[in-house]
């Protein structure tokens, strides 16, 4: 069983980010370092059932060094993609690091289209031979998932979930711990079984199955106002409530959600998150 869980949020905002660049409003101006938001991704620091330290990333967004530094991410085993958006992948860059400091490649997951994106952005880095001078890049491996294929990753057990965020069919991750015979174990430590949903704005019938008996659910909750491809508040609120997980932290923040206004009207069980809060 692994062991000393630890599942960090470390950006909670919106693809611009907050403070927004040239705004001043109430949120972006704030002096509470809960309205102060990067880029949505997330850590999941652990030992496996070796004993040996272990670091999952979910997305990569451009914030993602600045992620590392003030976490003190020092290592980094697999990324989980929830889709191709700059948002959540364009700090892939810098995962190089991770390789010269651990000397061992870095596994990547995700759907085709993502892949295929996430190939085309960062061709310096899957078609080096192109590259005028030979450079610094990271090393890469490359896995395609599927919605409800789990995948097995040191004692963890990852079940990519079809989501969507617009018309742009996307994954969710529902994550458990494994038992010592490789099944999902009855006692689950920390946060888990948690799943991890950002940019939604709607749930297939078949994935609702999958939402159950959580722990832990992290969820999209853009702005009060109607928005194409994300939940308002009042959705993501009206969301959690239906699949009922013990904590629920919303994240993905536009600028229209002052923490100190917001979260004092939560239900119970559910919370705002902010950048940097540890679950589990």
């Amino acid at each position: 069983m692994i062991e000393d869980v630890e599942f960090t949020l470390c950006g909670t905002g919106t693809s611009s980010g907050i403070p927004i660049i040239g705004c001043d409003c109430r949120v972006c101006s704030s002096d509470d370092f809960r309205d102060r938001r990067t880029r949505c991704g997330a850590a999941l620091r652990f030992r496996d059932p070796a004993g040996d330290p272990r670091m999952i990333l979910l997305d990569c967004p451009p914030d993602h060094r600045e992620h590392a530094l003030r976490l003190g991410l020092n290592r980094c085993d697999a990324i989980f993609f929830t889709h191709s958006h700059v948002d959540h992948t364009f700090g892939l860059d810098d995962v190089r690091r991770y390789n010269a400091v651990q000397r061992s490649p870095i596994e990547i997951l995700a759907d085709q289209p993502t892949i295929v994106a996430i190939e085309r952005a960062f061709q310096h880095i899957f078609r080096p031979f192109d590259n005028v001078n030979p450079s610094f890049v990271a090393s890469l491996t490359v896995q395609e998932i599927e919605p409800f294929t789990p995948v097995d990753r040191f004692g963890l057990r990852f079940e990519p979930l079809r989501l969507f965020h617009g018309r742009l069919p996307i994954l969710g991750f529902r994550i458990e711990a494994l038992d010592a015979d490789g099944r999902i174990a009855a006692d689950q430590p920390g946060p888990f079984p948690l799943a991890y949903c950002t940019d939604v704005s709607g749930i297939p019938p078949e994935t609702w199955p999958r939402l159950e008996g959580l722990r832990t659910l992290v969820l999209d909750m853009l702005r009060p106002k109607a928005h194409p491809t994300h939940f308002t508040v009042d959705e993501a609120i009206e969301t959690a409530g239906r699949i009922g997980a013990e904590a629920t932290w919303f994240i993905h923040m536009s600028h229209e959600i002052r923490h100190a206004a917001v979260a004092p009207g939560l239900p119970a069980g559910m919370n705002l998150a902010w950048d940097g809060v540890r679950l589990g």
